[in-house]
């Protein structure tokens, strides 16, 4: 059976820091493209950031340069690593797996079930 657990968020304050971590059961970790995207209650979910098998990355305008995505094959993990945090960075983010790392939710065939982040002002 195939999970994506995520771990890592809290209450942090505005300019503080957070790593997000997920543990993935997935058989052949390594070819699939991992990402995180987020939500607010009652919004739509919005891409964060993804990583490719081959380990390019890419990012939402609003985290470029706060937010680093990595992954470790070996343990079959990825990071989303948030610095200089702001209270509009709140939400549950939860971790994707799929073929292709884009920003598109459809495209996402695994789905933990998220962690919540609070960044107070």
């Amino acid at each position: 059976q195939v999970q994506l657990v995520e771990s890592g968020g809290g209450l942090v304050q505005a300019g503080g820091s957070l790593r997000l971590s997920c543990a993935a059961s997935l058989r052949l970790f390594s070819t699939y493209a991992m990402a995180w995207f987020r939500q607010i209650p009652g919004k739509e979910r919005e891409f964060v950031a993804a990583v490719s098998r081959s380990d390019s990355t890419s990012y939402a305008n609003a985290v470029k340069g706060r937010f680093t995505i990595s992954r470790d094959n070996a343990k079959s993990a990825v990071y989303l690593q948030m610095v200089s945090l702001k209270p509009e960075d709140t939400a549950d983010y939860y971790c994707a797996a799929g073929p292709i790392g884009v920003a598109d939710t459809r495209r996402y065939t695994f789905w933990g079930r998220g962690t919540q982040v609070t960044v107070s002002s």
